[in-house]
């Protein structure tokens, strides 16, 4: 199936890594989610209640991130991940990219980031 939601740079301050100063300070982090479900029967009968909603997705994806603490992005986007499946059994995988642009590197760039794909067990 390749129907999707696409949710794109949303932007959460948050308080993961492993120093001690993330905890305190926090920072922003850039998450973007594509859910793959059948989108077919909500087109066909314009009706959201046979879809999921982007907005809750985001609101589910930005809670996970702002209400729990993870020292590793590996394990921010996997908690997210296990959210959104939690939240929407129609979901049948998600892929995520976590963005960090302010870690704490001596060096320039842009961000680092993990990004995952899960299928729904």
């Amino acid at each position: 199936m390749s129907d999707r939601i696409i949710v794109k740079g949303l932007q959460v301050v948050a308080r993961h890594g492993l120093l001690a100063e993330e905890a305190v300070l926090g920072q922003r982090f850039e998450i973007d989610v594509e859910a793959v479900l059948d989108l077919g029967p909500a087109g066909r009968a314009d009706d959201l209640r046979l879809s999921v909603s982007y907005a809750d997705m985001v609101a589910v994806a930005g809670r996970t991130l702002t209400t729990q603490r993870f020292k590793l992005l590996e394990a921010a986007a996997e908690a997210v991940a296990a959210a959104l499946f939690d939240a929407f059994p129609p979901i049948e995988r998600v892929a995520i990219e976590l963005r960090k642009p302010g870690a704490p590197i001596d060096a320039i760039f842009a961000h680092v980031a993990v990004a995952i794909e899960r299928s729904r067990a």
